[in-house]
């Protein structure tokens, strides 16, 4: 299938949202002549069948049956089945909104500047009526809860070393391998991490907002931030790095559990573990006042679960990973079969 670019598009249970992507795309004069990938890691919703019935209607959709599930794998499958025409593709997620002229916007940044990748902006939304994940998006909106990430805040194109992923020049993503398929979370990280020591340039277009939808439920929620902690002590691991000055308050909350443990022998060891609580606490009123809203005072608690999960994930994967930091660059296969 000849295009003038691939559109991926990870999907996992996400019949909730993929409707309304796939018909955005399908009125969205950019993305006519485009190929579009739906990378199905086995979903036992109705996602199949939504991409399905788009495609009867739409001949450059495609549904691909991703055996391995995860994203990473999904986004590597369908660059080298159709990327091989294709100077650029844009990952897309289906658990997201993404505003008219998304794509138009995305390719004229690439066309403009000399990057290998361009990320975008991220603003965390939650269903109407959604209590919890409207405080999840509210924590995840403030430096409480994302630490004050470029990619968290719409504002002016820059140079950065990691954000949101959206766009890739296809030889750049082919040349470091691709995503490293022994991650199932923080890969875009690990990613990013390879691209700039190639030698690679990532914009971050922060004028291009998109909306995430958060995690609904506390379990949810946990899992989740439990494994982004796995993730990013496996890229440290993988690149001998160092944690960021703002990932630090986070990686010290699960020794500050611990230690609060002996509590009962001397009080002072849950000084630190009730500091850092009652900070997540005043701190989730504040923003509570600020925008009047419940959900939003909420937020102190949400944000409190996403650091104590994050940290302990860290901390796991840290001392019992057993050597495990990922696989070497250039692991993963970049173009299909017989193609160069």
């Amino acid at each position: 299938m000849s295009a003038p670019y691939l559109v991926v598009i990870p999907c996992l249970n996400e019949e909730t949202h993929l409707p309304a992507l796939l018909q955005a795309l399908q009125a969205d004069p950019s993305a006519r002549g485009a190929c579009i990938v739906v990378a199905d890691g086995g979903s036992t919703d109705g996602s199949a069948d939504i991409v399905r019935a788009e495609a009867a209607q739409n001949p450059n959709l495609v549904l691909m049956h991703n055996a391995k599930r995860i994203q990473s794998a999904g986004t590597n499958m369908a660059v080298a089945a159709y990327g091989d025409d294709c100077p650029f593709f844009i990952r897309l997620d289906a658990h997201a909104h993404y505003p008219a002229g998304f794509l138009a916007r995305l390719i004229d940044a690439y066309n403009t500047s000399t990057a290998d990748s361009v990320t975008v902006a991220m603003r965390a939304v939650a269903a109407p009526d959604a209590f919890f994940q409207a405080a999840v998006a509210t924590a995840q909106n403030s430096v409480l809860g994302n630490g004050g990430s470029a990619h968290r805040a719409a504002g002016v194109r820059r140079w950065i070393d990691h954000g949101h992923h959206a766009l890739f020049r296809t030889a750049m993503f082919r040349s470091v391998g691709g995503y490293d398929e022994s991650f199932t979370h923080n890969e875009d990280a690990e990613l990013d991490t390879r691209i700039v020591a190639a030698g690679g340039r990532i914009l971050l277009a922060a004028d291009i907002v998109m909306d995430y939808f958060p995690r609904a439920t506390a379990w949810g929620l946990a899992k989740q931030y439990f494994n982004f902690g796995k993730g990013r002590a496996k890229t440290v691991m993988k690149h001998r790095t160092r944690p960021k000055l703002r990932q630090l308050a986070p990686v010290a909350v699960a020794p500050a559990a611990l230690l609060a443990l002996l509590a009962p022998l001397t009080p002072l060891a849950a000084v630190p573990l009730a500091l850092w609580l009652a900070l997540c606490l005043a701190y989730g009123l504040v923003l509570g006042l600020r925008e009047g809203a419940p959900s939003a005072a909420f937020s102190g608690v949400a944000a409190a679960l996403m650091h104590f999960a994050w940290s302990f994930g860290f901390w796991r994967q840290l001392l019992f990973s057993g050597g495990r930091a990922g696989t070497p660059a250039r692991s993963q296969p970049t173009s299909a079969p017989g193609k160069a």
